[in-house]
């Protein structure tokens, strides 16, 4: 049986939980996911786990607290003028608590995504831009369906 291995390409079901059992992402109900190992569409962490698996296997991988997604950093919290947010995407937006925002990575050819944690009268919205599961424990279920 083929086995995981850096680089493979994963045609694969999963379930990724939070803490509290809240499932974040779940594919066993629809198409199955596609994916090629080391390509960042998931965590290192659960990758690694993943490395060795055999085609077929399915099984659950229990990371905890901060190894799936990092510890939570305090300074990747910041503010961001409404100024720059006029110059990244639509002067007109209105930004609430809650909003997931993309801004542009310095070179242009990425994004990075930061939720809104609170907008100031003069229009300035505090973002952070911690993955939403850092610091916390992840279940993550899966069935290897291929790997090439």
């Amino acid at each position: 049986m083929p086995q995981v291995q850096e680089g493979s390409f994963l045609t694969l079901h999963y379930r990724m939980s939070g803490p509290q059992g809240q499932v974040i992402i779940d594919t066993f109900d629809g198409q199955p996911a596609t994916l090629s190992l080391g390509a960042g569409e998931l965590s290192p962490a659960i990758e690694q786990r993943l490395i060795g698996l055999e085609e077929g296997t399915r099984t659950v991988i229990e990371l905890p607290e901060g190894e799936a997604f990092g510890e939570r950093q305090p300074e990747m919290v910041q503010w961001v003028a409404r100024r720059l947010l006029n110059e990244l995407g639509d002067p007109n937006e209105q930004y609430v608590a809650g909003d997931v925002v993309q801004f542009p990575t310095p070179d242009g050819l990425g994004h990075y995504a930061g939720a809104a944690v609170e907008v100031r009268e003069d229009g300035a919205v505090l973002f952070d831009f911690n993955h939403p599961l850092a610091g916390q424990a992840v279940r993550f279920e899966v069935q290897l369906i291929g790997i090439l």
